[in-house]
């Protein structure tokens, strides 16, 4: 007669508890790989098999810094489009920027800049409402339209002679071409905004960059920058001022828009410095950088630079308007951009309702 020791009963429950889960879940996730792999409406466009299963492969590489050389690398083996995510797709294609980034796109932004407008009401990179994001836009459109911009050139110049001053001080010496660019966008930035000029800005990178380097949170930079601007904002409002910089700009909009709040002020203000002098920097190192690389095109532009000098186009600091009549330059600098662009990862918009047919391949709405 069999005898039965029931002491090992709830045990035996338990692993076949475990065994039941562990056979659900297997079979679940069987499940999710083949509908992804051979029935989700992106299964056809080529990509790496971890990326049509889970967005731990966008979040390694972005954790890594390389997504840009992946990317690259995707579409020189698949071609224009690759599935770089579950229900997301990597498009390298020219007709495709005017239809997803155009005016009037249909695209709207996804969720991903959601992170970046965090709390803010007024964001215009962030703002995910279109019709919100338009209603801002024009709130301010007047201070960033051409003939307000440039009434932010003697701010500018001001910049490029100091720094212009740096660089003669340190002849015959190794310079960090990348920490001064990084330097003097963010000193130009500031000065045309509503800072103005910081004498001692360029002083303190000799005495402190090589040790904080650049380990500032982000959300800290931005929350500082913030707090300045309010209080810039709030003793101009108390003195006064005679600038032309970009905070007056939008001053005077505000003036004629009362719907333009100090937070939306304030988050103009902030944008500027803290989005532009990034940008600005590594378009800045791309220029630089890619000059040094090839020596024969340096020495093409230092000739146009000696030719527009020798029939006295070119004033000192160079104005906008002779940078923009300089062929080979404004050539030198679209090429750089073109390599390295300021944004290293990709931008996601949304596909609209009905989906869209892009590089000949229908990309499904949502």
């Amino acid at each position: 007669m069999p005898v039965i020791d029931s002491s090992t009963i709830p045990l035996v429950g338990q692993v076949s508890n475990i065994v039941l889960v562990s056979f659900f879940f297997t079979a679940c996730l069987s499940v999710y790989i083949v509908y992804q792999r051979f029935f989700h409406p992106l299964a056809s466009v080529p990509g790496p098999f971890w990326a049509s299963l889970t967005r731990f492969w966008i979040t390694k590489h972005s954790w890594d810094g390389d997504m840009h050389r992946t990317m690259i690398a995707l579409h020189e083996k698949h071609g224009p489009i690759v599935r770089n995510g579950p229900n997301e797709v990597s498009i390298a294609d020219l007709s495709a920027i005017k239809i997803i980034y155009g005016a009037g796109t249909k695209f709207r932004k996804s969720d991903w800049y959601s992170v970046w407008q965090g709390h803010r009401k007024f964001d215009l990179f962030g703002e995910r409402d279109e019709k919100l994001h338009g209603k801002q836009r024009s709130l301010i459109s007047s201070a960033y339209a051409m003939t307000s911009l440039k009434d932010l050139e003697p701010y500018v110049d001001d910049t490029v002679n100091r720094f212009m001053d740096a660089m003669s001080e340190r002849q015959n010496q190794v310079v960090d071409m990348g920490k001064w660019a990084q330097l003097f966008a963010f000193g130009a930035l500031q000065s045309a905004a509503w800072i103005g000029q910081v004498p001692w800005l360029f002083w303190l990178h000799d005495r402190f960059m090589p040790v904080i380097g650049n380990h500032l949170a982000l959300n800290n930079r931005h929350g500082s920058l913030r707090t300045l601007a309010a209080k810039e904002i709030s003793a101009r409002m108390d003195r006064g001022s005679d600038r032309k910089d970009i905070l007056s700009k939008l001053h005077a909009a505000q003036k004629d828009k009362a719907e333009l709040d100090d937070n939306g002020v304030v988050s103009m203000a902030t944008s500027n410095i803290f989005a532009g002098s990034d940008t600005t920097a590594i378009s800045t190192r791309a220029i630089i950088y890619y000059l040094l690389k090839n020596p024969q095109y340096k020495q093409k532009l230092i000739e146009e630079i000696d030719d527009f000098r020798r029939q006295g186009r070119l004033s000192d600091p160079v104005k906008l308007t002779e940078a923009d009549s300089m062929p080979y330059l404004q050539a030198v600098m679209y090429e750089a951009l073109r390599c390295h662009p300021a944004v290293g990862m990709s931008l996601p918009r949304v596909t609209p309702a009905g989906g869209a047919t892009i590089a000949n391949t229908f990309i499904p709405a949502g």
